[in-house]
């Protein structure tokens, strides 16, 4: 699997929600979950989870946007679509027609955050404890506030990436910001010191 195809997820520092996801030589702006990105993510604490993981599917609002030509398995959303987020339940991380008898999210939204969703891959093969579910690629708020755990993005930037998107594509969400990347640490920082010469003025 090549670079070009894994899409990067960073958080600008630990103190945003607001990153960028790059894919080969394009990058869109984007936003996490209002919980931070977390290596040891749970049912409810609205993180997203670091790590990488496969695209699965994608779902649809037919009724208010054309889709592009995709790769990935794609069928329209119904108004009786959910998505099972109750860990007691034999259908946890998983569609579900609703209502039923276990706590499940609707995926016919009023806000338009889910007309366009890619499902990601995360404890689901099987879904296993409480280490959470329903982990998307969706659309953001216009002001990309945080979400409850998803990547979100602008409509028009996630029309955008979706085509680029296949069966092989990784998700690989980084548990360290950009900022903390780049700073550098306190062995380099005395080493540049300890190479300092004098002359070099």
């Amino acid at each position: 699997m090549s670079e070009e195809d894994v899409l990067i997820v960073q958080v600008d520092s630990a103190e945003t929600s607001r990153g960028w996801a790059t894919l080969g030589p394009r990058r869109w702006r984007c936003t996490v979950g209002e919980g931070g990105v977390r290596e040891d993510k749970v049912e409810g604490d609205a993180a997203t989870p670091a790590g990488e993981y496969p695209l699965r599917r994608l779902y649809f609002r037919n009724d208010r946007l054309v889709l592009p030509k995709v790769r990935l398995p794609a069928r329209p959303i119904s108004e009786h679509d959910g998505w099972c987020d109750d860990p007691r339940s034999a259908t946890y991380n998983r569609l579900v027609h609703v209502p039923n008898d276990w706590s499940a999210e609707k995926m016919w939204r009023e806000d338009g955050l889910y007309d366009l969703v890619v499902v990601v891959g995360y404890n689901d093969d099987p879904p296993e404890g409480e280490w959470g579910s329903a982990i998307f690629l969706h659309i953001a708020r216009e002001d990309y506030a945080p979400t409850k755990g998803c990547v979100a993005f602008s409509q028009a930037d996630l029309l955008e990436l979706v085509p680029l998107l296949g069966p092989t594509t990784k998700l690989r969400i980084l548990a360290r910001s950009a900022a903390e990347e780049a700073a550098p640490s306190e062995g380099a920082e005395r080493k540049q010191f300890e190479d300092f010469d004098e002359k070099d003025w």
